[in-house]
């Protein structure tokens, strides 16, 4: 098999997984930026849209770990040339995420107003959030039985079909958004921040459809189930569970920080709930490369070809800073406008422009996190990865966080606290892969 690392190959990849993978943000990005414009109660809306989002985003984020196990597991066998050794793997893999979602959902949904108090919320914003959640978790076993695929076509070194699913079903919830939030006179009553949720679901379906045609059409796979387990399950679901470790500190890391900024007040968390979901957009984005590095990454080792896995790390960290660089160079342009994109009321204005400049700032740190992320993730380094985020998390985002809050930064201490946990994530993986795989050591 070829595995010269160029910037055509990398670009097949990565160009399609930035567009697949800014659609999932993209679709929480517009529920806020519509919720947010509504006339009644749109603080309150707004933030127990981000509370949600967060939550959403944590939880899909811990469990949708095998989908990365697989894109890994897949792309090693690839580069091995030993597909047929997982074929009874990916219908296991497939049910098992099936069967997490029904369990997670029974689990949250029926506790929602007692998991948005953890996060502080209170009186409106706890009743909005509780119904908001309790439509969107309907969404679960449809996004992880999608991602689950997603990661097999990753795995095949082929983001362009995750990339067509993606955009549709952002299309999809766009229109949708529009027509239910503020309805349709004589036709359809507003459903306000209901409707988003409805919204979200039906992009969600349509997404999980065209999936699976392409994985029926366009794959070696099947859905036939095995009740002879495959012997790549154990070693998949171990990965998968390093992943869920790892994942859940992570999110701690975020629920921390919505926790902290609703406490400080309803425009604490609006404007909060903004700077998230725009933090999460650009990694999502930047993400594209770490998924080019993901499936390159696998298939390079599953072929022992140690030599353009470093060249790998070298062309995919320039690509992901130049992206981020662009970024930032875009909203610094636009830095006053981009907020009343989401919400128009001064006080939520002011406080999200006196710290979007912190967001902007770590993007180049982000990149190389991330994209080292990806690389590490399809090396099947799991546990490196989840030692090392345990760290920045524990050692360096919340210390840093309640240090600064004593001395009252308020959404300066967040932001500061997630520039210092980059930093480590950063750093740790850049060193441990000089390390290792610099002198082609395994």
């Amino acid at each position: 098999m070829n595995t010269t690392v160029s910037f055509k190959s990398i670009n097949k990849i990565a160009i399609p997984a930035i567009i697949a993978g800014i659609a999932e943000p993209l679709i929480s990005l517009t529920d806020i930026a519509i919720i947010g414009n509504v006339k009644e109660h749109s603080i309150e809306a707004l933030a127990a849209a981000g509370l949600v989002g967060s939550f959403l985003s944590a939880i899909i984020w811990i469990v949708a770990q095998t989908k990365t196990a697989i894109s890994a597991t897949v792309s090693q066998h690839l580069g091995a040339n030993r597909l047929h050794a997982v074929k009874t793997l990916i219908p296991q893999a497939i049910g098992f995420n099936f069967i997490l979602s029904l369990f997670i959902y029974g689990i949250t949904a029926f506790f929602a107003e007692a998991i948005f108090s953890l996060y502080n919320a209170e009186g409106l914003i706890l009743s909005y959030a509780a119904d908001y959640y309790r439509i969107r978790a309907i969404g679960y076993p449809l996004t992880l039985i999608t991602f689950a695929i997603f990661g097999i076509f990753r795995g095949l070194q082929n983001t362009y079909w995750a990339m067509k699913c993606s955009l549709t079903g952002a299309l999809v919830n766009v229109v949708l958004d529009y027509l239910l939030v503020y309805g349709v006179e004589g036709i359809i009553p507003p459903l306000h921040l209901k409707g988003a949720a409805y919204a979200s679901l039906a992009a969600q379906s349509v997404m999980l459809l065209m999936a699976l045609w392409f994985f029926w059409k366009k794959t070696p796979f099947h859905l036939k189930l095995s009740f002879n387990i495959n012997p790549q399950l154990k070693p998949l679901l171990l990965m998968a569970a390093n992943l869920f470790v790892r994942t859940a500190a992570l999110n701690f890391a975020i629920y921390l920080a919505n926790a902290y900024a609703t406490d400080y007040g309803k425009n604490y968390i609006a404007a909060q709930s903004i700077l998230m979901n725009i933090w999460l957009f650009f990694s999502f984005f930047i993400d594209g490369y770490a998924n080019a590095g993901n499936a390159i990454g696998g298939r390079l080792l599953g072929a022992k070809d140690y030599k353009s896995l470093w060249v790998l790390s070298k062309k995919i960290s320039k690509y992901a800073i130049l992206i981020a660089l662009i970024l930032m160079a875009g909203c610094a342009l636009a830095y006053d406008e981009i907020g009343l994109l989401f919400n128009k009321e001064a006080t939520v204005l002011v406080l999200f422009s006196s710290v979007f400049w912190i967001v902007l700032l770590m993007q180049p740190i982000n990149a190389i996190a991330f994209m080292f992320d990806g690389i590490f993730k399809g090396l099947g380094e799991a546990k490196y990865l989840r030692n090392l985020l345990l760290v920045a998390t524990f050692l360096g985002f919340t210390p840093a966080l309640l240090i600064l809050d004593y001395f009252g930064l308020k959404l300066h201490a967040i932001w500061i606290a997630f520039f210092v946990w980059m930093l480590i994530r950063a750093g740790g993986l850049v060193i441990k892969f000089r390390r290792k795989y610099l002198n082609k050591e395994v």
